[in-house]
């Protein structure tokens, strides 16, 4: 039934992308008000944009795990370690598109980023 744990890893990485997809959004709306506010300074804002870009590559490989735990799958490396370096490129590459008010991830990287998620999901050696 190796469908029903493909699924599963699609229904995580979905839930995982739109809440790092929010923390993103909402941590660089911080940040600019932080550079608003701050005089223009040099780094205005820096802060908080680091630490917005941070907690997000930190939380993705968290929440995929914690996902698949829930659900009762087991053997969970690779989607963990493999799926939190490819949101640290997609979502890297989309940071221009989402740090701006309103900004979005591109919809083509958030498909192929679910797509990859779901497919490295069957990998490993979950409970069947």
């Amino acid at each position: 039934m190796q469908y029903i744990r493909h699924a599963k890893g699609a229904l995580t990485v979905v839930a995982a992308t739109a809440a790092c997809h929010a923390l993103m959004s909402a941590g660089y709306a911080w940040s600019q008000d932080s550079r608003a506010t701050a005089d223009h300074t040099m780094f205005s804002g820096a802060f908080e944009f680091l630490l917005t870009t941070a907690a997000s590559w930190a939380l993705m490989p968290l929440l995929l795990w914690a996902g698949m735990r829930m659900m009762g799958e087991t053997g969970n490396a690779v989607l963990v370690l493999v799926g939190g370096l490819v949101w640290v490129g997609v979502s890297g590459y989309s940071i221009d598109d989402i740090d701006f008010p309103g900004g979005h991830m591109p919809i083509p990287a958030f498909v192929a980023y679910v797509l990859v998620g779901t497919g490295l999901a069957g990998v490993g050696s979950g409970r069947r």
